[in-house]
């Protein structure tokens, strides 16, 4: 297959080496078709991977299988995983019933539960590069490409640098969309023992669901892997305190069952989207793009798109096309962020069993800025109408088949299901 851009993508970097940057990394090695091409991976090891759980969609799957070229069931022992077949909901919504959103098709279609750590682990087996450990400073567009600074080494020009620095220190309303609707933006992480058995010869095959329980202040995770189970207590700092958070968390696992425990981390996050994820240059991807909670697992499959399409339209379209594309790129990946955000934030519409002051937040303060906050003249993309498209869907009485395989971010499918579970 020719690809005329590749003679314009002879030095390449990425930066960063969690679980976007190994993405991209094993992308180019594995797309790019010249093997004279120069492959930089670029790191600091002083700024450590995370090794939470971590969720993800079916295609993922897939993903890794042409990634490493190894058998699925090999990758995911690799990665201690299990089977994800959807995400379990607990206590959300008006109904007062607990739902789940599976992945179509139904008992058929899985992800992975995985451990960040060791998806970079496998991921740097199938990546041929020249790695630099070093801490950069900046990465700058430059005439014909874009120039990585370091600190103690000279600078080095790339013609393409996808940046996976993570989340930006503070939010710029000059650089940064404010996704303000989604009400949380920290997360405790503890990790528990197993609760799925790690079978002795072959994957675990069983069925197994990334539970959502909603709580007083806020919701908290439950990611099942071989080694380990995963936990998160996902809150607001300005409306809950960390000690009452902390205690709850603790009544949570007691009742859970859960006798023991080590804490990981405390993490502050933005919800928000670069709106200047492509440059023509310079690529931001996985955090450093965009980032909203991890209520629908969309940071990893984020990640997949901003790179496929990213090293993709370079290698396939011709180097004179670059100005033109690039500005139409960036605009499709701050649109299809904004759809996952709408989604995500949808969720919190119909609070849930806990009349608290998080929830109360969250249904009657957060969530009604959505449209201000999506406004297409403050954010240049039709996300919102596509949005408003969904719902109106849901309220047809009947929804015809044309219409069946429509899209917002996510298929008609989630929106119908999360719709019926929440009582929107």
């Amino acid at each position: 297959m020719i690809q005329p851009g590749s003679k314009s993508l002879r030095k390449i970097a990425v930066v960063g080496r969690g679980t976007a940057g190994s993405l991209a990394a094993a992308s180019v090695s594995r797309l790019h078709p010249d093997g004279d091409h120069e492959l930089h991976h670029i790191y600091d090891s002083r700024i450590p991977v995370v090794g939470v759980g971590e969720g993800s969609w079916p295609s993922l799957v897939q993903e890794l299988r042409k990634l490493t070229d190894l058998p699925h069931e090999t990758v995911q022992q690799r990665l201690k995983g299990t089977r994800k077949y959807g995400v379990a909901f607990e206590g959300w919504g008006r109904r007062n019933r607990d739902f789940t959103h599976y992945f179509t098709p139904q008992q058929v279609s899985y992800a992975y539960h995985l451990s960040a750590d060791l998806m970079e682990n496998l991921l740097r087996e199938s990546t041929n590069a020249h790695r630099i450990d070093a801490r950069v400073l900046d990465i700058e567009r430059v005439e014909g490409g874009a120039e990585v600074t370091f600190e103690g080494l000279p600078p080095e020009r790339y013609d393409l640098v996808f940046d996976a620095r993570g989340f930006p220190r503070e939010l710029d309303p000059g650089r940064h969309i404010e996704i303000s609707f989604i009400p949380t933006d920290t997360a405790v992480i503890r990790r528990c023992p197993a609760i799925v058995d790690e079978e002795k010869e072959g994957p675990v095959r069983q069925h197994t669901y990334t539970r959502a329980v909603a709580r007083p202040h806020g919701w908290v995770f439950v990611i099942p892997l071989t080694v380990h189970t995963s936990y998160g207590y996902i809150f607001n700092r300005g409306v809950s305190g960390l000690a009452d958070v902390e205690a709850d968390f603790d009544d949570f696992l007691e009742a859970d069952g859960v006798s023991e425990f080590e804490q990981r981390a405390v993490i502050r996050f933005p919800n928000f989207v670069d709106r200047q994820i492509y440059d023509g240059a310079v690529a931001r991807i996985g955090n450093a793009a965009a980032f909203m909670e991890p209520l629908e697992a969309t940071a990893i499959v984020s990640a997949q798109l901003q790179i496929g399409m990213v090293l993709n339209m370079r290698l396939n379209r011709p180097a004179e096309h670059r100005e033109r594309d690039a500005p139409v790129a960036n605009r499709f990946l701050i649109d299809n962020m904004l759809r996952y955000g709408l989604f995500v934030g949808w969720h919190y519409s119909c609070g849930s069993v806990y009349d608290t002051e998080f929830w109360r937040y969250a249904r009657d303060r957060a969530w009604p800025r959505f449209r201000a906050a999506a406004d297409p003249g403050a954010v240049d993309c039709a996300a919102l109408s596509k949005f408003d498209e969904m719902i109106e869907l849901l309220n047809r009485p009947v929804i015809d088949k044309a219409d069946w395989d429509r899209m917002c971010g996510v298929p008609l499918t989630s929106y119908a299901q999360m719709s019926q579970g929440l009582g929107v």
